[in-house]
């Protein structure tokens, strides 16, 4: 936590780490350090407490925050997330190469408070429709488009953001893109990325909304993607567009992933 990077300690840092990785290696384990300072992203899992990555990271990190806005354990007057701003960040950080580690504070018996339970309710609903574009998912050769600015850095996850339907995301498996877009139009949006350059030969095969049966209007032109809604929504709020191609388009962390 705050002790590493602290001068004083950091020669004993370094000594633990040393004898973790390198017994890991007679065990035939693969084994993490996961820290918030320090050292280098090849060598930890950088953690931020209470926030996220701006860009997509070469290696995996995580994010470690609570529904609970004040506290990370059950106080009176908690104010609580609410499950829209939780599942856009984490779409955000799923799409950056990026985990969402979440805390909730029971009370001393154990017990869980109806807003935090609703919370964690919700954020099931909408993975019970739309896990398909986050489980087993890797980050594309860019994380995502849009004008709206995410938050970063640790300590700035509170506020919610007010995305439209320009902002998206983007997660891959196998041959298929999901193109989360972030909020709902009638008048459908435009996948800037997915223009007819920067998927080269890779064709579409089809297109569906996670959560929906009725068809997806869409076309491919020199500015990108167009993709209409349908008439009703799978969900409440973020909805996965499953894009299939007959090949996999572009592989993950090409172009925008840094390693710091």
């Amino acid at each position: 936590d705050w002790t590493v990077n602290n001068p004083v300690l950091m020669p004993y840092f370094n000594k633990f780490m040393a004898y973790y990785y390198n017994n890991a290696l007679d065990w035939g384990k693969n084994v993490v350090v996961n820290t918030k300072y320090g050292y280098p992203t090849n060598v930890q899992v950088w953690d931020i407490e209470r926030g996220k990555s701006g860009k997509m990271m070469q290696f995996p990190w995580q994010t470690d925050t609570s529904v609970g806005k004040k506290s990370w354990s059950y106080i009176d007057g908690e104010e609580n997330k609410s499950p829209e701003q939780i599942v856009h960040d984490l779409i955000d950080i799923v799409s950056k190469n990026g985990n969402l580690l979440l805390n909730i504070g029971p009370r001393a018996d154990g017990t869980i408070t109806d807003e935090q339970k609703a919370v964690l309710l919700s954020i099931g609903k909408w993975l019970k429709v739309n896990g398909e574009a986050i489980y087993g998912t890797r980050c594309w050769k860019k994380f995502g488009e849009g004008d709206t600015e995410a938050t970063k850095g640790a300590f700035s996850d509170n506020a919610a953001i007010a995305y439209t339907a320009q902002d998206m995301r983007f997660t891959t498996k196998d041959n298929d893109l999901y193109a989360i877009i972030l909020n709902w139009s009638d008048n459908g949006t435009l996948i800037k990325s997915l223009n007819k350059e920067s998927i080269a030969d890779a064709k579409i095969v089809r297109i569906n909304l996670l959560g929906s049966d009725e068809k997806i209007d869409w076309k491919q032109t020199d500015e990108g993607l167009k993709i209409s809604f349908p008439q009703n929504k799978p969900c409440e709020y973020a909805y996965s567009f499953k894009i299939s191609f007959n090949k996999k388009v572009g592989e993950h962390l090409k172009s925008e992933a840094v390693n710091e």
